[in-house]
């Protein structure tokens, strides 16, 4: 019996050390709605990709639902009510610290999402 209690509280222990480490400095949130025809451009352009690159392993990417961001349930502050889908919304300690309203393409989308990660606290900052 207490060995089963050992090995339960050290399983217990692990999966909330993985659970801690999983936690990321950012995320990008994108705020979408069925049938919004620019978020679906942006899964064909970058959906596949954007995981795989620096920005992506910095600040993973979540979806959200734009009738979700008017509930309390988010878990993270919005400095103001998103209005159209996509915004790109980016996270930082459970605060909006910046945003991409629409879809400006893939080439505008890169450089503006850089923009708003050189302003995260641990971003690495463009060398000059």
């Amino acid at each position: 019996m207490i060995h089963r209690m050992k090995t339960i509280a050290l399983s217990t222990t692990l999966a909330f050390a993985g659970m801690i480490s999983a936690v990321q400095a950012a995320d990008l949130v994108m705020v979408e709605e069925p049938g919004c025809v620019w978020c679906a451009q942006w899964e064909r352009d970058l959906g596949a990709i954007y995981p795989k690159t620096p920005e992506g392993k910095f600040a993973p990417l979540q979806h959200v639902q734009i009738r979700d961001t008017r509930k309390d349930t988010l878990g993270f502050a919005l400095t103001r009510p998103v209005s159209f889908t996509p915004t790109f919304v980016l996270v930082e300690d459970g605060a909006e610290i910046g945003r991409i309203e629409g879809y400006p393409g893939e080439d505008f989308f890169w450089g503006l999402l850089e923009q708003m990660l050189i302003n995260t606290t641990d971003y690495p900052k463009p060398v000059s």
